[in-house]
C-alpha cells in the first residue's frame, strides 16, 4: 500500500511539473512584441516616442515585464524602412513614426496591426485601411502666418525650404501657398531632396526674405541647429511649427507639442493591446495647440509682444 501511494504520488508531482512548465511557457508568450520604426532621428520624433513609451507604461505595459518593444532608426534612408517593416512581421502591433516609415510598413505588413505617429495627412499618403491607424501631426498653418505677421508686421516676404521627396512637407506647403496669398504673403519658395542641400537653399533664400518659416518637415528638422545659424547671422527671424523648433532658436511657433502627439498614439495602441479592434480606431489628430516665444530671439529682434500673444503664450 505505502509503495503503491508513492507511485501515485510520483505521478501527482510528474504532472504538477509538466503543468507548471506550460503554464511557465504560456505566461512567457503573453509578452507583447512591439516594432518601432522611425526614419530619422532628431528632437521632435525623440519626444513623440518618448510620449508613446510614457503612455504605454503609465496604462501598465512596462518593458521587460509585459512587453518588448524593438526600436529601429533608418538613417533617413527609405530603402531601410521597407527592410526594418519586414523585419517586423511577427510584431503584435508595429508603430510607424513619420511618413515613410508608415508608407512602408502598410505596404509590407497587410494583416498586421500598425499604429502611426507624426504623419501629416494619412490620406494623401495613402496609408489608410482596415489594419492602420493612428494620429496625425499636422499643424495649423494659417495660424502661423497670422503670427508671422503678427510679430513682424512689416513682413512682405517669408522663404520656405521644403524636401520634395517627403509627400508630408509637399502637402504644407500647398497649404502654405493659398493662406499666404489670403494673408498678401509673397513666399520665396526653395527645395530640397536631402539635408545637404540645406545650406545652399538657405543662401540663396535668406538673403530675399524678411521673415523663414519652418513647417514640419523632416529635413528641417534634423538640421535645425544650422538654419538657426545662419538666419541668425542674416538677421532673419523664423516662425515654427512645432515646440522644439523654438527651443533650438526659433522666433515662435503657433504648433503642436510632439510629446502629446506621442501620448495619443500611446493611448490608441494600448486600447488596441486591450482588445479593441484597429479597423474600429480611426485616426486622430492633435486639436490642442500652443503658442511658444523665445525671450532671446524677441529681444535680439525687438519684438513688441501685444497683451494678446503674452496672455496665452508659453515662453521658452
Amino acid at each position: 500500500m505505502t509503495h503503491r501511494l508513492r507511485k501515485i504520488s510520483l505521478f501527482i508531482l510528474v504532472i504538477i511539473l509538466v503543468l507548471t512548465g506550460c503554464e511557465q511557457k504560456n505566461n512567457s508568450s503573453e509578452v507583447i512584441q512591439l516594432g518601432i520604426t522611425q526614419i530619422v532621428e532628431h528632437p521632435s520624433l525623440e519626444d513623440i516616442r518618448k510620449g508613446i513609451m510614457e503612455a504605454l507604461s503609465e496604462n501598465g505595459f512596462k518593458e521587460d515585464e509585459n512587453i518588448n518593444i524593438e526600436f529601429k532608426n533608418a538613417q533617413g534612408n527609405i530603402e531601410n524602412t521597407q527592410l526594418i517593416a519586414k523585419s517586423f512581421n511577427k510584431k503584435d502591433v508595429v508603430v510607424a513614426i513619420t511618413t515613410p516609415s508608415a508608407q512602408s510598413a502598410f505596404n509590407n505588413l497587410n494583416d498586421m496591426p500598425i499604429v502611426f505617429s507624426g504623419v501629416t495627412d494619412p490620406e494623401s499618403a495613402g496609408i489608410v485601411g482596415k489594419n492602420i491607424t493612428g494620429v496625425s501631426d499636422m499643424t495649423p498653418i494659417r495660424k502661423q502666418l497670422e503670427l508671422l505677421k503678427t510679430l513682424i508686421p512689416n513682413a512682405k516676404r517669408v522663404g520656405i525650404i521644403y524636401n520634395s521627396s517627403e509627400l508630408n512637407s509637399e502637402v504644407q506647403v500647398n497649404i502654405a501657398k493659398e493662406e499666404a496669398e489670403k494673408l498678401g504673403l509673397e513666399l520665396e519658395i526653395a527645395s530640397i531632396t536631402n539635408t545637404n542641400e540645406i545650406s545652399p537653399a538657405l543662401d540663396k533664400v535668406i538673403k530675399n526674405v524678411d521673415a523663414l518659416y519652418t513647417h514640419v518637415d523632416n529635413s528641417l528638422a534634423s538640421a535645425y541647429p544650422l538654419i538657426v545659424k545662419k538666419c541668425d547671422e542674416l538677421n532673419v527671424p523664423i516662425i515654427g511649427a512645432v515646440d522644439d523648433y523654438v527651443k533650438q532658436g526659433a522666433l515662435a511657433a503657433e504648433g503642436i507639442n510632439n510629446y502629446k502627439v506621442g501620448y495619443q498614439t500611446g493611448e490608441m495602441i494600448v486600447r488596441i493591446l486591450k482588445g479593441e479592434n484597429i479597423s474600429d480606431i480611426p485616426y486622430e489628430t492633435l486639436q490642442e495647440t500652443e503658442l511658444i516665444i523665445n525671450k532671446d530671439a524677441a529681444n535680439k529682434y525687438n519684438i513688441t509682444l501685444p497683451d494678446t500673444i503674452k496672455e496665452r503664450a508659453i515662453f521658452r
